[in-house]
């Protein structure tokens, strides 16, 4: 151990032999034999042994431990387990009651020793030299562990936690952080192949959204995630590279960067729209894009911006006037979150004062949905946080809350002018699956509460001039997401159809079109033609249809042709209800309309936003901006890769062998358990 000062050897030396026992790989030393797919680690450090006493031992016990040659070491002839020497005869029985029950009936067990090995043993070394225990699945465990929490490799690196093992079991043996690093990378090659073959076997069309953001290292990344809708209705997401996108980080930059993406894994005709993160180079780059598509014939394409990042930059815009104010409440939240005293003080007094449940602590965090709640809290229960503030006015000093008359003014009108932004966000975040039918549908309200703020008298002029601010930004986003693309997917979600659509977005010329698409690539692709109305043996007979029944059945066929033409009498049906579930929709549904059904599965799975909405609207997204601010460029693409992969079902993989992850949490789960039982503490304390 390194924590240094003699009482840390002093501390050791006082445990009882025992307790050491217990220390010893107590949470993976029973663990069957798992593909872990590695070989074993470095060679570990021999299990430091005491001076050998000099009573020699006599036991019923001793006949299931075969002796080393070197005469420091006991081995179990089950499991392969050392112990010192000098270990009281009463841990080794401990030893086998909780680890071989029932080993006094075993016939074999002294005639065959170790009869099956275990994964974290190795096989018996040269003579004369100490069993050494391998540690692999440790260090296993370990990577899962930096996976799932997205922390570096460097993170083992920290002398406490290090210190923290070697205080369990000196032997313990990390690997070095390029070792970490070198299996990492590993691991995202062999995943990697995994997922370009499931995206082989999709047979839809497929969305792509396309999210920037830059590192402590002021290294520039692109993650570019796929979507699509599977046959069975169910709506799938997959994470397919994060590339570091190279100086000067321009438009060309991150069009060689996607085409590369796109060609790994084969499925640059495959895709039918890019949602970029509306910044100037994500869009250049898409432009790009969508010009190779056209010159190599590569079917319909469209990219669009981000409406969660549109709808923030226009709430922020709201925001402005009441910053100051919003900066003040906060910091007496902070207050209220900080002491239990208080916090519970204030539950009782807005009780009291019939003003609301409040739960703490309180989102006090930048985002839209704690800047909202800082407003929501002074309109809701400002009599209940005046008093407060009164109250404990020596301890919160400057901190204290007292609005003027004229800031709660302020307080009060933007609450109420932003309480349909705040209800439209929650909307979309909470939706299961937000379409762009949706998002336009709920974009278009917010454009229409904006217009009526502008030409409202009773709307002073500090609030109009943010809506005017408001209202550009609305409007640029509109002219960009209107497209015949767009139109498709917001008449496909059975919720809007064409009475829901915005009136810019609502065109007789693209109904047409969208009829003419649906006609040309749907009707007769993913189906036989429609029959000739002519039997066999009709036909058989040599043509013997008179003249005008071939008329006629020709005059039947042009009918039935407009009678199938299922986009028609789809519109024609009235819209679903709001909260009507869009897939589940589809899914009854198909069989009525099972041409036009595939072309919902397609632009459907068009994206409206490039991230998770919570992400900018919640506080969930300040821990994603942490964690890929301080990630380091090295291991930034196969932590956030495997990370995501594994959340989709996808196996972990290291040189094509799975590593069976819930085979050994659960393997740990036994032992601690076997440790931990109430015979075995009782023994323990004896």
């Amino acid at each position: 151990m390194e924590w240094g000062g003699n009482n840390s050897n002093q501390y050791r030396t006082s445990y009882k032999d025992d307790h050491k026992s217990m220390m010893e790989v107590a949470l993976i030393s029973n663990m069957d034999s798992v593909n872990i797919g590695l070989g074993c680690s470095e060679t570990a450090v021999p299990i430091t042994s005491l001076k050998p006493r000099k009573k020699t031992m006599t036991s019923v016990y001793l006949k299931y431990f075969e002796t080393a040659t070197d005469g420091k070491t006991r081995r179990c002839k089950f499991c392969g387990q050392s112990y010192s020497i000098a270990t009281a005869t009463g841990n080794l029985g401990r030893h086998l009651g909780n680890r071989h029950p029932g080993y006094d009936k075993s016939v074999d067990a002294v005639s065959n020793s170790a009869t099956r090995p275990t994964a974290v043993v190795k096989k018996s070394q040269a003579q004369g030299k100490p069993n050494e225990v391998d540690y692999d699945y440790l260090n296993w465990l370990l990577i899962r562990w930096l996976v799932s929490a997205s922390l570096p490799p460097s993170t083992l690196e920290e002398d406490w936690l290090v210190n923290s093992y070697k205080f369990l079991n000196p032997s313990i043996q990390l690997w070095p952080s390029d070792k970490y690093r070198t299996v990492l990378d590993e691991v995202f090659r062999s995943m990697r192949e995994d997922v370009r073959s499931l995206l082989e076997q999709v047979s839809s069309k497929l969305s792509i959204t396309l999210d920037l953001w830059t590192s402590f290292e002021e290294i520039f990344y692109m993650s570019v995630t796929c979507q699509w809708i599977d046959e069975n209705w169910c709506f799938q997401k997959m994470l397919l590279d994060i590339c570091r996108i190279p100086y000067p980080c321009g438009g060309a930059e991150i069009y060689r960067s996607l085409v590369e993406v796109l060609k790994y894994y084969n499925i640059g005709n495959r895709v039918l729209s890019f949602t970029h993160d509306n910044s100037p180079n994500a869009m250049h780059a898409c432009h790009t894009l969508n010009e190779d598509f056209v010159g190599q014939k590569i079917g319909p394409f469209c990219y669009i911006p981000c409406a969660a990042r549109t709808l923030n930059l226009i709430i922020e815009d709201g925001l402005r006037s009441a910053k100051q104010v919003i900066s003040k409440i906060r910091e007496f939240v902070i207050e209220l979150n900080a002491s239990p005293v208080i916090s519970e003080d204030f539950i009782h007094i807005s009780s009291a004062y019939q003003e609301g449940t409040w739960k703490f602590p309180l989102d006090v965090s930048t985002r839209w949905s704690g800047n909202y709640q800082m407003l929501d809290l002074v309109c809701k229960a400002g009599k209940s946080m005046d008093v407060v503030a009164r109250k404990y006015d020596e301890l919160l000093g400057s901190r204290m809350l007292l609005l003027s008359s004229s800031e709660k003014s302020v307080v009060n009108i933007m609450h109420q002018y932003l309480e349909p932004f705040y209800k439209t966000t929650n909307n979309i975040c909470t939706s299961k699956v937000p379409t762009v039918g949706l998002v336009l549908f709920f974009m278009d309200h917010i454009s229409e509460t904006i217009a009526t703020c502008r030409e409202s008298r009773q709307s002073p002029e500090w609030l109009k001039g943010a809506a005017e601010e408001m209202a550009k930004k609305a409007r640029d986003y509109i002219n960009q997401v209107c497209n015949i693309f767009t139109y498709m997917t917001a008449i496909l979600d059975p919720r809007i159809k064409g009475e829901l659509i915005p009136e810019s977005l609502n065109s007789e010329n693209f109904l047409d079109e969208a009829r003419t698409h649906f006609l040309r690539n749907y009707s007769t692709t993913h189906f036989p033609p429609l029959s000739s109305g002519y039997n066999a043996q009709e036909i058989e007979d040599g043509g013997s249809v008179s003249f005008a029944e071939e008329i006629a059945r020709k005059k039947r066929r042009t009918s039935t042709s407009i009678a199938t033409d299922e986009l028609t009498q789809y519109l024609s049906e009235p819209p679903a209800p709001i909260p009507t579930d869009v897939l589940e929709w589809w899914k009854v549904n198909s069989t009525r309309y099972p041409r036009l059904s595939v072309m919902a599965r397609d632009f459907l799975a068009m994206q409206a936003t490039s991230v998770v909405p919570e992400e900018l609207f919640c506080s969930k997204g300040d821990e994603i901006n942490k964690q890929r601010f301080c990630m380091t460029h090295d291991c930034t693409q196969p932590i956030f890769c495997i990370k995501s992969w594994i959340q989709v079902g996808i196996k972990f993989k290291s040189r094509s062998h799975e590593i069976d992850y819930e085979r050994l949490m659960e393997l740990a789960a036994a032992a601690a358990a076997t440790d931990n039982s109430p015979t075995s503490s009782d023994k323990k304390q004896k």
